[in-house]
């Protein structure tokens, strides 16, 4: 007889979250995550949401009361001016990656989950990272886009 099986070990999700969000941050950069707003259980801003993906900025200076528990992300952030809390439980979230440099990684699929569907994680990472992810809203809270910049308002005049 051989010796019994191992225990299942827990899901190493919430590890690297909450690792790579470490790294992130340590380097002075914004920790983003690209969320899969379809998955049973995530409690985001319906506005914000496109094509069923959203793209939501958890900085220390973006949230409040951020959770990193082992089954969700949570905090409350405000949007378009009004607070909400936000739920996204750790198998909607797609990627996690610094919004200066895109510097991050798609978070595996637990084995249950196979992987299937993996080939099109890492397109969307890969699009995040170039810049032109289609339909993924840059949702950032307690943040106002910069406006575009312009050239010099003053002519020579002859």
């Amino acid at each position: 007889m051989g010796e019994p099986a191992p225990p299942p070990m827990t899901s190493h999700r919430p590890y690297i979250l909450r690792a790579l969000y470490e790294w992130i941050a340590d380097n002075g950069m914004t920790p983003h995550v690209l969320v899969d707003a379809r998955m049973p259980g995530v409690r985001v801003p319906a506005h914000a949401v496109k094509d069923g993906q959203i793209v939501l900025n958890i900085a220390d200076r973006a949230v409040a009361k951020l959770d990193m528990s082992n089954d969700a992300l949570r905090f409350s952030a405000r949007f378009n001016g009004v607070s909400q809390s936000v739920v996204v439980p750790l198998e909607a979230v797609i990627a996690i990656y610094a919004r200066e440099t895109g510097q991050g990684m798609a978070l595996p699929a637990e084995p249950s989950q196979g992987t299937a569907g993996a080939d099109a994680i890492d397109d969307t990472v890969d699009a995040v990272d170039a810049g032109k992810a289609d339909g993924v809203d840059d949702a950032r809270p307690d943040e106002t886009p910069e406006p575009p910049k312009r050239g010099g308002h003053l002519r020579i005049v002859k």
